[in-house]
């Protein structure tokens, strides 16, 4: 599977490769992972400004650009190669999309506006204390109250969960699981926040413990595990997306090496080894791009973006990219030789995002799993 970019496309692969390289260079990651944040706010409103970036897939009426699932393909593959750290995922890929999922208009006017401007930070609270998807809400529970709900419970491994001004959750309420909104910034708010050491620097997460929070439901009460289903599925798309990005990074960043490194009076490029793993690499990232590429077709398209194809396409796409991106990564390092092993060096901030990367959402097991269940087997 194969797309075929357009001149606008190509035109926002540029200007956002242009724009990472030169706020995201490697200096600049380190520097931003160091923080307790994560990200530098002044680049992140940038981002949103001046690219459009926030608002690409969001509909114009709410300051979005109303741009395809294409659009958002390029910007994560851009987002996987440079290493960006900045709250885009789980303020687009997980929290607007939940929203879009739940079709509640006044939830996406509440939201979108500042999500597309660069004032939001949003975040979604989905997984359970095994780093599992919780679609039952177990982890959280939501009690009713005169103003709306109360939440209490805890949300684990929460992606920018620190840094949050919206958080997004599903709980358990008496008519099922169901989606709620949580504005971090209340005042009276009750939110306990343990910021965790995650394998990968350049994306923070962080366990959040609700007492008696006041929230918003988003949608209808009890439609909360299907919410998560889809939101679930496109985010995993978007997910492959950025893995396939980094994967390619990692294969550039090894025949880039192989052309300047000399041993043995040769370039390393010219021993037939070298050029068998660089090969692998490329067969495995082409085979993750085919897999990804079709399932960003299916989600950009209108007829099959709610069709049993892109339930099957959704976890495909994350096991192959999964699989390329950590054998690249892995590749990328063994053939820096020492150096590639070092602190100083950019391959292993690929080959953490490449393991944290395959974990979160579902390994691949449980993507393999996931496919296997929607088949019915």
């Amino acid at each position: 599977m194969s797309i075929i970019f357009d001149q606008e496309q190509q035109a926002l692969r540029d200007a956002t490769r242009q724009f990472f390289a030169e706020q995201f260079s490697s200096e600049a990651v380190r520097e931003q992972m160091s923080t307790n944040r994560g990200f530098d706010d002044a680049v992140w409103r940038r981002m949103a400004t001046e690219l459009g970036l926030q608002g690409l897939a969001l509909p114009d009426q709410h300051g979005g650009a109303g741009a395809s699932f294409v659009e958002q393909l390029v910007v994560a593959e851009e987002m996987g190669r440079a290493l960006v750290g900045a709250p885009y995922f789980s303020t687009v890929m997980l929290a607007a999309t939940a929203v879009t999922v739940s079709g509640d208009g006044a939830a996406q006017k509440n939201l979108f506006p500042g999500i597309a401007d660069g004032s939001i930070v949003a975040t979604f609270s989905l997984l359970d204390a095994r780093g599992a998807i919780d679609s039952t809400g177990q982890s959280i529970t939501a009690t009713p109250s005169p103003e709306g709900f109360i939440l209490d419970g805890t949300g684990y491994f929460v992606p920018d969960g620190h840094v949050a001004h919206k958080i997004l959750v599903i709980a358990a309420t008496p008519a099922g699981p169901s989606l709620f909104v949580v504005d971090a910034q209340a005042p009276g708010i009750s939110i306990s926040i343990t910021e965790l050491e995650t394998v990968d620097l350049t994306r923070k997460q962080a366990h959040l413990s609700f007492d008696k929070a006041p929230a918003d439901l988003v949608g209808r009460e009890g439609s909360g595990s299907d919410i998560i289903d889809r939101t679930v599925d496109l985010a995993l798309i978007a997910l492959a997306a950025e893995q396939l990005g980094g994967a390619q990074r990692c294969l550039e960043m090894s025949v880039e090496y192989a052309t300047i490194r000399s041993q043995f009076g040769r370039k390393i490029g010219s021993f037939q080894a070298v050029k068998h793993r660089c090969a692998d690499m490329l067969i495995a990232i082409e085979v993750a791009r085919s897999a990804v590429y079709h399932a960003v077709m299916l989600a950009a398209d209108p007829v099959t973006a709610d069709s049993e194809e892109l339930r099957l396409a959704a976890p495909m796409a994350k096991a192959l990219a999964s699989e390329a991106y950590t054998f690249a990564a892995r590749q990328n390092i063994q053939l820096h030789g020492g150096i590639g092993c070092t602190w100083e060096h950019d391959a292993h901030l690929h080959y953490r995002r490449a393991h944290a990367s395959t974990v979160f959402l579902g390994g691949i097991e449980e993507q393999r799993e996931r496919l296997a269940t929607r088949l019915g087997i």
